[in-house]
């Protein structure tokens, strides 16, 4: 895959796989980086989904980690999502063959980008850093409980929401949170007055999470 990669500082010994949304690309996220002020340095891989049809949006064209069928859950494209998780798997493993150790690599997403990391995170077999699912859900959730690594059972995840958001409703996420915390998963859950985006306060969390586990 393709991707963007910015280090934060020289000799990076963490790295942060940050994919984006649906109709995005990897640049989505890029300015978010000197808004973190990490004092340590760290490499931020931006990948670029597939561009394939995604059937909401009228077959239209368009990068996406996975198709879309309906609104508001249904069935999913359980395809899509498991090939994505494995273009996230070898992006974690590129990372390892350049010195980073999988304990010190965070998987972290926007939307379809956030409900990747999920499915690809709390099923990898080496113990990462965390997760952090942004303005997201939980994919193939009726799976998770027999195809979870016990490595990463205790992982940090943080899970953050807009109030006001119109794509994936609230309640969507805050069913997925519980499962999690049902599942035995510790979950730093938050929420903003915000839409289907990323706010300044958010970003202040994102920062004090990545502190806290790397």
């Amino acid at each position: 895959m393709e991707t963007i990669q910015i280090e934060s500082g020289p000799n990076p010994q963490a790295a942060v796989i940050w994919l984006h949304g649906l109709g995005a690309d990897g640049h989505d996220f890029e300015p978010v980086v000197p808004e973190l002020r990490l004092p340590k340095a760290v490499r931020f891989i931006f990948p670029h989904a597939p561009v394939r049809p995604v059937t909401i949006n009228n077959g239209m064209r368009m990068r996406a980690w996975y198709d879309i069928f309906q609104f508001g859950g249904g069935p999913e494209d359980e395809q899509g999502i498991r090939a994505s998780q494995v273009l996230l798997e070898d992006l974690i493993t590129a990372e390892k063959k350049k010195g980073i150790q999988a304990n010190k690599i965070v998987l972290t997403g926007f939307s379809q980008g956030g409900a990747i990391v999920l499915q690809t995170g709390l099923r990898y077999p080496e113990r990462l850093a965390g997760i952090m699912a942004l303005s997201t859900y939980l994919p193939l959730a009726g799976k998770l409980e027999q195809e979870k690594s016990a490595k990463n059972q205790d992982l940090p995840i943080f899970m953050a929401h807009g109030s006001h958001d119109d794509i994936i409703p609230l309640r969507r996420a805050e069913q997925s949170k519980d499962l999690l915390v049902k599942s035995g998963y510790a979950v730093d859950w938050r929420t903003y007055p915000m839409p289907h985006s990323v706010c300044p306060e958010e970003l202040g969390h994102i920062s004090a999470f990545l502190l806290r586990i790397l």
